[in-house]
């Protein structure tokens, strides 16, 4: 892991304060980016996002998904947590919380827009990060390619309808195209850019591909922090009025991610698949693509949204509760039979 993963989380927090500092001392400029806005899609905030997502599309292999076939019980693991569990247990815990546990404290509309990030969180599986999960639980790397590469494609077509249900069923108002636009602007076209130079660079050399995303890693991570900066600058205000909200908000998306976790990692012991499968198998369907989840937020409700702050709260929350479970999955090693030519 690198020095821009492995302090993630003290990155954000440092972008957290810087945009709510900023927000407090010039609030004007935040009302001019606030203003640069097509389709209520942000254009600032989008080349933000794309600055972001863009290296990690180009490490998808897309000749992986040939092999998927090979090892279909960790893949359908990680497939039936993604799909068929983890975003329906992400509104309960959602309208759980926010519209009875902490419903004293929290006014509806506010209750409204939290859930409505953590939606679209539970609905975004991770792309990006979990090549470092996967590498630091010493986890298959051929797996962990064709998992991602069919999870993105399962996600252009499933984000949009999931997270349009799951919002329609918690009576948030999404008006369906811009949903669509947002899946077509940070899923589809960021997919199609990435395997475009992928094979560009291929053909260049063995290395290019891995040299090109080392160079322009750094800049994704400026690109999440200057995202941070401006979310967290347009909710200075609530912020410092109501200093409970982030820990409100963290606490169901942290009992979100380990009790996810503990249902895929009990099931992959019952499955009795290998380590090097199980542990990168629970961990992907564990994290959430934040970046795609932040983008349409984004859109969908404005920069100084509720829905917008949950989804950067997933931001600081994910990194060291992530790296708590590849603890676990390193301590726990001798659950699992050893790895095998064929599973």
């Amino acid at each position: 892991m690198g020095l821009f993963e492995r302090f993630l989380t003290v990155w954000v927090g440092l972008g957290i304060l810087a945009g709510v500092g900023l927000g407090l001392v010039v609030p004007g400029a935040f009302q001019v980016i606030a203003a640069i806005e097509f389709a209520h899609v942000n254009l600032v905030v989008a080349v933000f996002i794309w600055v972001m997502i863009y290296p990690m599309m180009i490490q998808i292999d897309w000749h992986a998904v040939k092999d998927v076939g090979r090892k279909p019980r960790g893949l359908i693991l990680t497939l039936v947590v993604n799909w068929l569990v983890k975003p329906f247990t992400m509104a309960a815990l959602g309208v759980l919380f926010f519209n009875y546990l902490f419903a004293p404290w929290v006014d509806p509309q506010s209750a409204s827009e939290y859930v409505a990030g953590m939606i679209l969180l539970g609905v975004a599986p991770c792309t990006a990060m979990v090549f470092v999960w996967s590498q630091l639980v010493k986890g298959d790397a051929n797996y962990t390619l064709v998992q991602v590469s069919v999870n993105d494609l399962i996600m252009i077509f499933a984000f949009a309808p999931i997270a349009a249900f799951l919002l329609g069923v918690t009576k948030i108002t999404v008006p369906w195209e811009t949903l669509v636009l947002s899946t077509v602007l940070y899923v589809l076209l960021p997919l199609l850019a990435g395997m475009a130079t992928r094979r560009a660079l291929e053909r260049r050399s063995e290395h290019a591909v891995a040299d090109f995303v080392a160079r322009l890693k750094p800049w994704s991570i400026v690109g999440l922090i200057a995202t941070v900066v401006l979310l967290f600058g347009f909710q200075a205000n609530t912020i410092v009025d109501k200093p409970l909200v982030i820990a409100m908000i963290a606490v169901p998306l942290m009992v979100q991610t380990y009790g996810i976790f503990v249902l895929a990692y009990v099931a992959a012991k019952a499955m009795r698949l290998p380590h090097n499968v199980a542990g990168p198998a629970c961990l992907i369907g564990t994290s959430n693509f934040f970046e795609l989840a932040v983008a349409v937020a984004i859109s969908l409700f404005g920069l100084n949204s509720g829905a917008a702050l949950a989804t950067v709260v997933g931001v600081l929350v994910e990194v060291p509760v992530m790296l708590s479970l590849v603890a676990i999955v390193n301590r726990t090693q001798h659950w699992f039979p050893a790895p095998s030519v064929r599973r």
